[in-house]
């Protein structure tokens, strides 16, 4: 047993530890130390929770089977999961945590004497309050997650689902949410906290199936800030100080990388989560490519447009990471670098599935983190470049999203490789990105689309180099 003074101590060092691997994983040099701090923070907060159960009882020993079983599945997920997976998985955690925050709020209502909140019906009103929020927003986040996990890994349609009076009715859940809240509050009623309980689940499917794939960066980082608020909620319940400053932390940051993807992609954050972005005609996208020529070729073609160039630009995409071409890549650049070639990387800010997928990717393949830029530090470069080696990116390079009002992703900035003297896209079809739109740079005079795995032609053009 751990006194209350010392554990307020630990919690608090736990605190700034998870303050320091925010820090640190700002930047790809301090990530690995970032990693460390947050590890660190998380054995000690846990820790302490542990030794502050009270004696070791027989539910002690159940603490500690399931904290070890708990630990010992998500060390062998985390071993076995394929990068290219990190979204899903991404999307699967944050269910977990909204789900965790849901069995809590359940626990503290049924039995509120083991978490001195008071007894049954006549639980703290603040308490009430507390838990009542964190169970709703803890669904939200289960229920949401599920259908980003669902859209990502493909079992689900990624194009938006939408019907007839969607919003109106997503607004009368909310308001009605909200209604229940208030009465569970006055009555204490257990009927009233399980139907907040089913509501809260339902608006959480609703919410994220009218949303395309390429909000999704958006809706995975909205979704960790929901799960961070959900846990937040629950640590005032359970008056748990690690809780309440983790919780808070990865609600902020969330919400914060959640408006850098919204400016990323000039979209307001209310019109990626109450939007079906993504709609298209899809007829008339097949239609529009069988009346537009487009110029294709191979890898010798590739090689030899790259072995004439003094300054090239790999544009990483979905693409690379579905065919896990990145070591592939690596080898390409090196190749091009011994031939005195200046290579750059440019990433788009929702290039992917989620927040930093490419970073994750080329950092996995050792990139140096110099050769790395960013939209806004390389877009000028383009025009000034030999070849853009566009490698499975479409949304993102579409030329579209400046010139067509009409289009789902006008105003969105775009990675201006159609600038470039000469563009190698590979891809392995015509077939629409995320968004669901067809593509401008296909047809561009400048363009030479490689139809082909990407992880193949890379390594046939660098054995042609």
């Amino acid at each position: 047993m751990i006194s209350a003074n010392l554990s307020a101590i630990f919690y608090l060092v736990s605190g700034v530890l998870f303050i320091l691997a925010l820090r640190g994983l700002s930047s790809p040099e301090t990530s690995r130390q970032g990693n460390l701090f947050g590890i660190s923070g998380m054995v000690i907060a846990i820790t302490v929770t542990f030794l502050s159960t009270g004696n070791f009882s027989t539910g002690f020993i159940f603490v500690l089977i399931f904290i070890l079983a708990g630990g010992s599945i998500g060390a062998f997920i985390a071993y076995r999961i394929p990068m290219t997976a990190m979204p899903e998985l991404v999307a699967g955690f944050h269910s977990l945590v909204g789900l965790a925050a849901v069995f809590v709020a359940i626990s503290a209502f049924l039995n509120p004497e083991a978490f001195n909140l008071g007894m049954p019906g006549n639980i703290k009103l603040g308490s009430l309050i507390e838990m009542s929020i964190g169970a709703a927003v803890g669904a939200v986040t289960f229920s949401g997650s599920v259908i980003a996990f669902l859209k990502l890994q493909g079992i689900m349609s990624g194009s938006p689902i939408t019907f007839k009076g969607q919003h109106p009715l997503n607004a009368i859940i909310l308001v009605s949410i909200i209604i229940l809240i208030y009465l569970l509050c006055s009555t204490q009623s257990s009927n009233l906290f399980w139907i907040l309980l089913a509501v809260s689940f339902l608006i959480g499917f609703l919410l994220i199936i009218p949303i395309g794939g390429a909000d999704m960066p958006v809706v995975i980082s909205m979704l960790n800030s929901y799960s961070g608020w959900a846990a937040a909620g629950i640590g005032f319940t359970l008056e748990n100080t690690a809780l309440i400053i983790t919780g808070a932390l990865v609600g902020s940051s969330g919400a914060i990388l959640s408006y850098i993807m919204c400016k990323g992609m000039n979209r307001s954050f209310f019109n990626v989560i109450l939007g079906g972005f993504g709609a298209t005609d899809e007829t008339s996208v097949e239609k529009n490519k069988e009346q537009r020529p487009v110029k294709s070729g191979n890898a010798d073609d590739a090689a030899f447009l790259m072995k004439n160039a003094s300054s090239v630009i790999i544009v990483p995409g979905y693409g690379m990471a579905v065919a896990q071409a990145q070591h592939a890549l690596r080898e390409m650049v090196d190749t091009l670098k011994k031939n005195d070639i200046k290579v750059s990387y440019a990433i788009h800010p929702v290039a992917g599935r989620m927040p930093g997928h490419m970073n994750v990717l080329l950092a996995e393949a050792n990139v140096p983190y110099d050769e790395v830029f960013e939209l806004e530090e390389i877009n000028n470069d383009f025009a000034n470049a030999d070849v853009a080696f566009v490698i499975g990116a479409n949304d993102v390079t579409n030329p579209v999203a400046k010139t067509d009002p009409q289009s789902p992703i006008y105003g969105m900035p775009v990675l201006d490789v159609e600038k470039c003297k000469s563009v190698l896209f590979v891809k392995r079809s015509l077939s629409p990105g995320y968004a669901g739109i067809d593509n401008d740079l296909f047809y561009k005079e400048n363009t030479l689309m490689l139809f082909a795995d990407a992880k193949k032609m890379t390594e046939d053009i660098t054995k042609n180099l």
